[in-house]
């Protein structure tokens, strides 16, 4: 009864208040097929650290000037135009249904780009954001990503121990970096000796994902990656 149900309700919300398109506008889907393809996509030459593009292929300067914890970043898209709205959707205007074609995406980067990791770890929120928020983004589309390419999803390890500014407020790297130092932790050794990928909306500096990976590791865990839906260029 209570699948029913959800499927009536739907259908009238489609019926009264029709999806549009973020990109295009027209009625349908929240991304058509058309806007899909077309969205700011990060390929090949990239930095085989943070995933940024990098047209000789071979470490970033920056990535090559520091020690990071992270086996290597990667990132579907560039943060812009759509991809940008999309996320500011899913995360503050509560449109969790975004995160079905937005994971659907990234399980495709996934098993096109031949990811390493198997294991998929969502970014986790601080308990008093998460209560605010109602959800976590990055898990709803590690569900999606884990459904597409059959891989598990290990939420009860990896915590945020600490409440911090959110990163989009801070300056420079060394602030992002000073924010999430020791915010996370992980409790338990569930994934010791693993290799998992971490799964987040955004990066930008990479120091949430350093933050995390450095937990993961000192609880035992073996690699580190990391799959982004979207990163600042």
């Amino acid at each position: 009864m209570l699948p029913r149900l959800f499927f009536l309700k739907r259908a009238a919300l489609d019926f009264f208040f029709p999806q549009k398109c973020l990109g295009c506008g027209e009625e349908g889907e929240l991304l058509c097929i058309s806007c899909q393809q077309n969205l700011p996509r990060i390929v090949p030459p990239i930095c085989p650290g943070c995933g940024r593009p990098q047209m000789s292929g071979i470490p970033c300067p920056i990535c090559a000037s520091r020690i990071t914890s992270l086996n290597g970043v990667r990132a579907v898209f560039k943060f812009d135009t759509v991809i940008r709205r999309a996320v500011h959707d899913l995360k503050y205007r509560g449109v969790k249904s975004l995160c079905q074609p937005l994971g659907r995406l990234m399980g495709e980067y996934f098993i096109r780009q031949q990811i390493p990791g198997r294991v998929l770890v969502p970014v986790p929120l601080h308990p008093k954001r998460l209560k605010d928020r109602g959800y976590n983004q990055s898990e709803l589309l590690a569900d999606e990503i884990g459904r597409w390419v059959d891989l598990p999803v290990v939420t009860a390890c990896l915590t945020r121990d600490s409440f911090r500014l959110p990163q989009a407020k801070t300056g420079s790297i060394k602030e992002r970096q000073e924010n999430v130092k020791g915010a996370f932790i992980c409790k338990n050794t569930e994934l010791k000796g693993q290799e998992i990928l971490l799964i987040d909306d955004v990066t930008t500096t990479g120091a949430t994902l350093e933050a995390c990976s450095v937990a993961l590791k000192d609880a035992g865990v073996s690699k580190v990656w990391a799959l982004v839906l979207a990163r600042e260029i």
